[in-house]
């Protein structure tokens, strides 16, 4: 799983693991956080989502099983 860098105040990276449905996701102040079982049409959502914390906030972070790194 390569990194992929995004557009965001507090996230720095994501990436996803389309056979696992792992994604992952780098924080600015280095904290990275594991979600499993997200599909990649989620994954998509996030990506192309205008504010990718909000995004992440809503339709992720409370939904989806997750560790901290």
């Amino acid at each position: 799983m390569n990194r992929t860098t995004v557009t965001s105040s507090n996230i720095a990276s994501v990436r996803y693991d389309p056979g696992t449905m792992t994604l992952e996701i780098e924080f600015k102040n280095g904290s990275v956080y594991q979600y499993f079982d997200v599909p990649e049409a989620v994954y998509q959502e996030f990506m192309h989502a205008s504010s990718k914390g909000n995004f992440l906030h809503t339709n992720i972070k409370n939904n989806y099983r997750y560790v901290k790194v």
